[in-house]
């Protein structure tokens, strides 16, 4: 993709970034959509698309199958699905993107969960033949579950149906319905056709009853930066940057990731957990202070008292901090094949902050299908999601999800083998 003569590296830098999932059945066509958007986009080089154009050829297509752009491991070639999440990267003069493609079996569920974890926005795909199914709607019940602002509901392959209106309608109306069960702020349904480009890029003649957005007029218009938490100022601390030249004997900074609010030069500021107070001396990007920094900048924190700050420390405001919390409720996605049961004990990472932690209880099972609660269920099995009662060995700085996603996840990790065998979004903290 070529960069415009007036286009720098910072104007790169400042440009508005939307993270997106893509999720839906087998078969709905999650992996041509995407090779469209790419396609369409110019992000995709000409040998690249020469060898899929011949490889389409070979297999006795008339077309150029897209689908083959992005599913690049060689079970997801042989067998036509999406099995690993894929992050592909592209950019339009309006904003930068970052897909997750995820997988849309129920087995991949811990790869969906991944995926979707982080993005701003859920597109979910239904093919236009067979209307919703049982994994559509529990994508969006995950989608839900992972507090996804923006939902998109794509009515994919409208050229299979003659661009019917009427079937755009029905799915419309049985979708909108099944999600006023569910937690999305914003959803918007638009019917396409991923295989002949009819409103990905451009509005469709095929369909002037649609009086709706493209989809990637949609994308790059969507409304993100209100999305986060720009109130309940949250700095975990990543790393203490100590530089050893005699120039900078006295420096010490405190570089992170801020999660949430808006921290800005002369802040009065607490230290997690031990509660000293200090102030913000300044606010450092790159080799450049600035005066505020906001979600989700990387910056430097230098404050005017020379207090015990180290990694897993977090900086907030004093009067609206977070309560250290060793007992944690969460809703947990389990990722392996040995169950989770009451007992065990397993690693826990929150933001940069590590300890242990054991279970304390199951309380129920959820059926991400219908939302029935199995409350008699003793364990989570891979891939089931339930609520979980964890001790931890260390304080959580924590907030519940549902007003900060960062500061209200975790992951758990198998102490022997180092593995990240469940995700936790936290309900509420004691």
């Amino acid at each position: 993709m070529s960069r415009a003569d007036d286009e720098t590296p910072d104007a790169e830098r400042s440009m508005d970034l939307l993270r997106f999932a893509t999720a839906g059945s087998v078969d709905d066509g999650k992996s041509t959509l995407i090779g469209r958007l790419l396609l369409d986009s110019k992000s995709i080089f000409e040998d690249q698309l020469e060898a899929v154009a011949a490889t389409s050829q070979d297999k006795g297509y008339d077309y150029t199958d897209l689908a083959l752009l992005t599913d690049g491991l060689r079970s997801e070639r042989e067998q036509g699905i999406t099995i690993d999440v894929a992050y592909r990267y592209f950019a339009t003069p309006a904003r930068k993107f970052i897909i997750a493609d995820t997988p849309g079996h129920v087995q991949y569920t811990r790869n969906m969960v991944t995926g979707a974890s982080t993005a701003d926005l859920g597109l979910v795909l239904v093919d236009a033949r067979q209307g919703l199914t049982e994994q559509s709607r529990r994508h969006a019940v995950l989608l839900s579950l992972l507090r996804v602002p923006h939902l998109v509901l794509a009515v994919n392959k409208m050229d299979l149906v003659d661009y019917d209106q009427e079937v755009f309608v029905r799915i419309q109306q049985e979708f909108t319905s099944f999600a006023t069960k569910l937690n999305i702020p914003d959803l918007t349904v638009i019917p396409l056709s991923a295989l002949r480009g009819d409103n990905v890029v451009a509005r469709s003649d095929n369909m002037n009853w649609y009086e709706g957005p493209s989809l990637m007029h949609h994308l790059e218009n969507v409304h993100v930066a209100s999305d986060r938490d720009l109130v309940t100022s949250r700095f975990p601390v990543q790393y203490v940057i100590r530089p050893k030249s005699d120039d900078f004997h006295d420096y010490r900074g405190y570089a992170g990731q801020l999660a949430g609010g808006v921290l800005k030069k002369g802040d009065d500021v607490i230290v997690l957990p031990s509660g000293m107070t200090s102030k913000v001396a300044s606010i450092e990007l790159y080799d450049n202070e600035i005066d505020e920094a906001f979600p989700p900048m990387s910056v430097t924190v230098r404050l005017t008292d020379d207090v015990d700050v180290s990694r897993g420390d977090m900086l907030a405001r004093a009067n609206n901090a977070p309560k250290p919390s060793q007992d944690i409720d969460a809703m947990v996605c389990w990722m392996t094949n040995n169950p989770l049961r009451a007992g065990r004990k397993l690693a826990i990472k929150h933001t940069t902050r590590t300890g242990r932690a054991v279970v304390k209880d199951i309380g129920y099972r959820l059926d991400v299908n219908t939302l029935h609660r199995d409350l008699d269920t003793g364990e989570l099995g891979l891939n089931e999601i339930g609520r979980v009662k964890l001790r931890t060995t260390v304080p959580l700085l924590c907030d519940p999800y549902s007003k900060n996603r960062t500061t209200g996840s975790f992951i758990l990790i198998d102490e022997a083998t180092g593995v990240t065998v469940g995700a936790g979004m936290i309900n509420d903290a004691d």
